[in-house]
């Protein structure tokens, strides 16, 4: 089991998959390492769920904080291609937190879930002792529509194009940047770049914008292990092979340079608000217009085929063990 971040895949092949409850018929899609949600038939319904805990950095100012936490819950389900429809949330909250903060938490996250079409449906929220920011709670969200619109995890297929939006690092560096930035060494040009990739860090609109095209077969989004991670858990689910060009994919300003200055693999880092896409060739340019149209940087950068692994310019790359963010976060923490 790795110190930080999520279990690795043989934890979880080894201690959790062989235990999951009673075996009911109703669950078309279970749990599996590297899946992003789970499904229920109910009647002729799909619901798709997903849950994830609740950060809050009070650092990026309660609102921002607010709005990213959220984004982050919803893009589980969202990358099934059926849009987020409700969400059950549970807040536990350190005692120092004020009404006020929270009264802003709790408002910013109505106004977003309006917004989306989300609605929330049941919670839990408290203070506790011994609770420490940023991990203050969970959300459960679930998406309910036509099993036809399901795009699943495993749905890539030989033949299809490899589709990728914003590209590395973009949650990883907006965020270490917005929080530690004062303390690193770099001219305030890249600074404001990299800070400005805080806007990136959603994938809810790219991933309903591409499902609704009709020609995408999987959606992951780029969390802990970034691109390489996201990567080879889109390959391992659907047991194909994935060949890409790193230089074709998207490198949003100011990336680069923060990984460099933290030396920091920029493709192995969390980049919540990446897309990884798979689509029927005859669909892929009508995926990128449709993103494109919205302002999302998207690139064709490769394809899949039969086999089993991901390449990147013919060579194999393997699942990082862990996220380098998490290091580079706790280093500096430590130092504020």
């Amino acid at each position: 089991m790795t110190d930080l971040g999520k279990v690795d895949r043989a934890f979880f092949d080894a201690h959790i998959y062989p235990h999951l409850g009673a075996p009911r018929e109703d669950v078309a899609l279970g749990p599996k390492h590297g899946i992003d949600f789970g499904v229920l038939s109910v009647g002729e319904k799909a619901v798709v769920i997903a849950t994830d805990p609740v950060s809050i950095l009070p650092q990026l100012g309660f609102e921002q904080a607010a709005r990213f936490a959220l984004h982050i819950v919803l893009a589980d389900v969202a990358v099934s291609g059926i849009p987020p429809t409700h969400l059950a949330i549970s807040f536990s909250l350190p005692p120092e937190i004020t009404d006020e903060q929270f009264a802003t938490i709790w408002e910013t996250i109505d106004a977003e879930a309006k917004e989306l079409g989300v609605s929330v449906v049941t919670g839990h929220t408290a203070r506790y002792a011994g609770i420490e920011f940023p991990w203050v709670g969970a959300a459960t969200v679930l998406g309910v529509g036509d099993h036809d619109d399901l795009i699943r995890p495993d749905g890539a297929r030989p033949g299809d194009r490899l589709l990728i939006t914003k590209g590395p690092a973009a949650e990883a560096v907006g965020l270490l940047t917005t929080l530690f930035g004062d303390q690193m060494t770099l001219p305030d040009d890249v600074l404001e770049q990299a800070r400005s990739r805080m806007a990136d860090t959603t994938v809810v609109k790219d991933a309903l914008i591409a499902g609704a095209t009709g020609g995408v077969t999987a959606m992951h989004d780029a969390t802990e292990g970034g691109v390489h991670g996201g990567l080879v858990e889109l390959a391992r689910g659907a047991g194909v092979r994935i060949d890409f060009d790193p230089d074709a994919v998207p490198m949003l300003p100011g990336v680069e340079a923060v990984c460099d200055y933290l030396d920091m693999n920029p493709w192995a880092s969390t980049s919540c608000g990446t897309l990884l896409m798979t689509a029927k060739p005859s669909a892929a340019n009508a995926v990128i217009t449709a993103l494109e149209a919205e302002g999302i940087r998207v690139a064709d950068v490769g394809e899949v085929s039969e086999g089993e692994g991901v390449f990147a310019a013919g060579e194999r790359i393997e699942h990082p063990a862990v996220d380098p963010s998490w290091a580079v976060y706790a280093e500096y923490a430590e130092k504020t």
